[in-house]
């Protein structure tokens, strides 16, 4: 044991004299040198300083392009600016990548304006330009009804597409048109209540024997469904009685 312990000190009184005189006379001696900061640096410009100062260069790439980032700037250096490393060592210099990756537009139609402008941050995709164009149906209010690169479109980080976004403008009533529903097998009472709920009346009513059909129900109206017509107009009804 008394072996094994005078190794030990001696084997830490090397390291202290390696640490304490051996590597500060080393360096004082110019046996190590400071790596010079060229984060921020043109490329080019960074390898001649590092040369200069007695190092290697290796460009490495960054793992993901970066937008508006400039691919002839040095991102980062290992080692670091003021590292003190032996002469002769290799400086790793990340740049941005000079490929931009590509993938497909984004399918905008029909969603909300903050939602797509969410969806092409996210992608690198500018928005460039957003118009408004009048619309009568309330469910495309605010949403987006065109845009200038159609959907699964390869594109490339960077590029930029513009939308015409739709902005709901209601009608004088006099110009303002309704579809007619359609209550075809409906009862009287049901057929009623529709066309009311849709701004329209109910017209005349006629009555037509049937043995087959459901008695009381609608066989046929008149302005048909889809048309479409102005609010308040009557709408004519064929209903089923079985009494002939």
């Amino acid at each position: 044991m008394k072996r094994v312990g005078l190794l030990f000190l001696a084997a830490l009184a090397l390291l202290v004299l390696f640490d304490r005189i051996l590597m500060p006379l080393y360096i004082s001696q110019g046996k190590m040198k400071t790596v010079p900061a060229v984060t921020g640096m043109a490329y080019d410009n960074a390898e001649r300083e590092l040369r200069k100062a007695g190092f290697d260069v290796k460009k490495t790439y960054h793992v993901k392009y970066l937008n508006r980032v400039d691919p002839d700037i040095v991102l980062s250096q290992t080692p670091e600016s003021g590292s003190l490393v032996k002469p002769g060592r290799t400086v790793d210099l990340v740049v941005n990548r000079v490929e931009k990756p590509t993938f497909q537009m984004p399918d905008l139609y029909g969603r909300p304006e903050f939602d797509a402008r969410q969806t092409l941050e996210r992608l690198d995709i500018r928005l460039e330009n957003v118009q408004e164009t009048i619309v009568t149906e309330p469910e495309d209010d605010g949403r987006i009804i065109s845009q200038s690169v159609p959907p699964r479109t390869l594109v490339k980080s960077g590029a930029s597409v513009s939308v015409i976004i739709g902005k709901l403008e209601e009608q004088p009533i006099g110009l303002r048109k309704i579809a007619v529903p359609d209550v075809l097998g409906m009862s009287v009472s049901d057929a009623r209540q529709i066309m009311s709920g849709n701004g329209l009346a109910t017209g005349s009513i006629t009555y037509e024997y049937s043995a087959i059909l459901v008695p009381n129900t609608v066989i046929s109206q008149k302005p048909g469904a889809n048309a479409f017509v102005s609010p308040g107009t009557p709408v004519d009804l064929t209903v089923v009685n079985r009494l002939e």
